[in-house]
């Protein structure tokens, strides 16, 4: 199996209204994602609000106090989350040290980092071939938004471009923790949102939280634009999405859950008019709607950043269309609906796989089995927009033919896979809180031991 190697050459290690009863409509979007409202928004009303915003009092302020009171009701989550990946980076830190390894290289500079920090330093255009691997590997394969502001932190304070992109992988960390609060708190409560932020942070593969990778930027620019969907807050949603699809490659799942929620609402709109239409005696007021202008400026805008950036390579590379699928074929990725997955679980064998290979397999089917779940009856009033981003998220993670050990990772942003456990997890606090304690704190400990091996000795891409 192919690894990657770095620029210098060197291989690089919902709740519906009171009293009313969930209504299953087809997917992708269930009934609560009405295009309409009915009263003021918040976790007890629909899940768009249309209704105008701001038009009462100073809009400013109002906005303000709004970010303040959401800021503190993250704030635990907030600080559970930094304590997890501080004391992950630590902990890799100190096993750098005990290995005789160097910390800059492991944890500043490993894989990816080091092509998102040399397209920041000397932008696009290095490419490194492989004779004994028969692939070349471009910088084209990177996404442009995170390198980008790394470029212009750098710019901005008197820090290397390392050091840079571990900031932005912090701030974005934190801004991503704080978008997934809001976006459960709305759904489930605060205690649910605290318990999902947490389990995120413990994730075996979340080490990748605290080490110059794009994860995190993705994971905040799809939590805020989903929270924007949800919202009813259509410009926004889309180009937050546009941004998420600069980010990373699979941040094309967010401009999906937004374009196929606006469809929807639209869709819908036009079946209310048609049937308005054949009861003209009707004296029914029809329920405030959200401008169609907004919602296809929605629809719009979230395609453009990953359209643009592919475009973009296409043009370079001489072929528009295919160009960027090109230089990912050079690097051995492609989409090949599983087969390499498939084949690769039927080879698995205790003695020889290596521990970083199986866990990135148990972790993609444990992501599989937890998506099967929240489409069952139980969950049918999640807003159908969280089922189409996880689902594209788990589309590109199984059916690429990338290295299974960077699979974990590609599923990082998909964090409303883990509603099941979080919810499951308040509930066993408020019965056994000694058992909830016990059961987050070794879940932490593993996963900061592991992301330690992943990073001084497990081998394989992450």
């Amino acid at each position: 199996m192919s690894e990657p190697v770095g620029p210098d050459g060197r291989p690089t290690t919902t709740a519906e209204p009171s009293g009313a009863k969930p209504r299953p409509l087809p997917l992708p979007l269930p009934s609560s994602l009405s295009p309409h409202r009915t009263g003021p928004p918040g976790r007890t009303g629909p899940l768009i609000w249309t209704g105008p915003l701001g038009r009462k009092g100073p809009l400013g302020q109002r906005r303000r106090d709004r970010i303040r009171a959401s800021l503190r009701r993250a704030a635990p989550a907030l600080l559970a989350y930094t304590a997890v990946r501080l004391c992950g980076a630590l902990v890799a830190l100190l096993a750098c040290l005990i290995l005789g390894l160097a910390p800059y290289d492991k944890l500043l500079e490993l894989w990816d980092a080091s092509w998102y920090q040399h397209i920041a330093a000397h932008g696009y255009g290095y490419e490194h071939i492989s004779h004994r691997r028969h692939l070349v590997y471009r910088d084209l394969a990177f996404f442009p938004l995170y390198p980008g502001l790394v470029r212009a932190l750098s710019a901005a304070l008197p820090v290397s471009f390392p050091v840079a992109a571990l900031l932005v992988s912090w701030v974005s960390g934190l801004a991503a923790a704080w978008g997934i609060h809001a976006v459960v708190e709305r759904l489930r409560g605060r205690s649910t949102a605290i318990a999902l932020v947490v389990l995120w942070a413990a994730l075996p593969h979340a080490v990748v939280l605290s080490v110059p990778y794009s994860e995190a930027l993705l994971t905040a620019l799809a939590a805020w634009s989903l929270h924007a969907l949800l919202s009813g807050r259509w410009i926004w949603a889309g180009a937050l999405a546009a941004l998420a699809g600069l980010s990373r490659p699979n941040g094309v799942a967010v401009a999906a859950a937004v374009g196929l929620t606006g469809l929807w609402v639209l869709w819908q709109r036009h079946r209310r008019a048609a049937r308005g239409a054949r009861s003209p005696g009707s004296t029914e007021r029809p329920p405030p709607r959200p401008a169609t202008a907004r919602v296809w400026g929605g629809i719009l805008l979230a395609p453009a950043g990953w359209v643009g950036y592919v475009l973009y390579v296409g043009a370079r590379q001489g072929d528009v269309l295919g160009g960027y699928f090109a230089v990912q074929h050079d690097w051995g990725s492609s989409f090949d609906f599983g087969l390499r997955m498939s084949n690769y679980v039927d080879h698995i064998s205790l003695d020889s796989t290596p521990p970083a290979r199986l866990v990135a397999v148990l972790v993609v089917m444990a992501g599989l089995a937890l998506f099967t779940l929240l489409l069952t009856p139980r969950w049918q009033s999640l807003p159908g927009a969280l089922l189409v981003y996880v689902g594209v998220l788990l589309l590109i993670a199984v059916g690429g033919s990338s290295y299974v050990s960077c699979k974990p990772r590609f599923l990082l942003p998909a964090f409303p896979l883990l509603l099941p456990p979080a919810v499951r997890l308040v509930r066993t606090a408020k019965t056994r809180p000694k058992a909830a304690t016990a059961f987050v704190v070794t879940l932490a400990g593993s996963s900061v031991l592991y992301g330690a091996y992943l990073v001084t000795l497990g081998g394989a891409a992450l």
